[in-house]
């Protein structure tokens, strides 16, 4: 329990911390500011994105590790897929100084990852049936929509519109970029429906509760 608890802490903590450095970047920062800089976007990078990255890269090999250690504990295959993915992702644009920009775009996601463990504090201290419970869910699900199922539509299509730089990238990071992020979609579309199902199951049991 203790370790889960720790291991959940530092989860959220990351989660936070990518979350605010991909909004910097992206919508703050001119570093992928189209009209900023000559260089195309795709291989753009600096000192302090690469060193968030190289944090990033680092809690996603410990967390792996650690699942691994623990396993199925701290969670099952999908998670150690996830893990794996986005690490090797993470590690290769670093390699190569490429594709910084569409790396913090998926890292956005990790903005969901403390509403899902506010779930799991919330069901060890016996709050299932409390407002705050159910109010996390919904915030869960909302949040999963934007940041997993409707950005991932934006990241594809900002592929196609800049895909004569995605083809002056190195093959292993063109090949990333086309096989890494439609499987981490289908995951979090996975995850999705079974958030969406498990939403409705609260709310149905909270109607029927306030209605006997």
């Amino acid at each position: 329990m203790l370790l889960t608890s720790i291991f959940r802490g530092f989860s959220t903590f990351h989660a936070l911390f990518v979350a605010i450095a991909s909004i910097y970047f992206i919508l703050i920062s001119d570093l992928f500011d189209e009209k900023a800089h000559e260089e195309l976007i795709i291989k753009r990078r600096s000192t302090l994105s690469e060193t968030i990255l190289g944090m990033s890269s680092g809690y996603f090999l410990s967390d792996m590790a650690m699942i691994v250690w623990t396993y199925p504990t701290l969670g099952g295959l999908e998670y150690i897929l996830h893990h794996g993915l986005s690490m090797f992702a993470i590690m290769q644009s670093l390699l190569s100084g490429e594709a910084e920009y569409y790396i913090f775009m998926v890292l956005f996601t990790e903005s969901t990852t403390p509403f899902v463990n506010l779930r799991w504090y919330l069901d060890v201290a016996g709050m299932k049936s409390s407002q705050l419970y159910v109010l996390n869910g919904i915030a869960m699900f909302l949040g999963w929509l934007v940041a997993r199922i409707v950005l991932f539509g934006f990241f594809f299509y900002d592929i196609y519109n800049h895909i004569d730089q995605v083809r002056q990238v190195q093959a292993l990071t063109f090949y990333e970029l086309y096989i890494i992020p439609p499987v981490l979609a289908a995951m979090n579309l996975l995850w999705f429906f079974k958030i969406a199902k498990g939403m409705i199951r609260t709310l149905t049991k909270k109607n029927k509760a306030h209605i006997s």
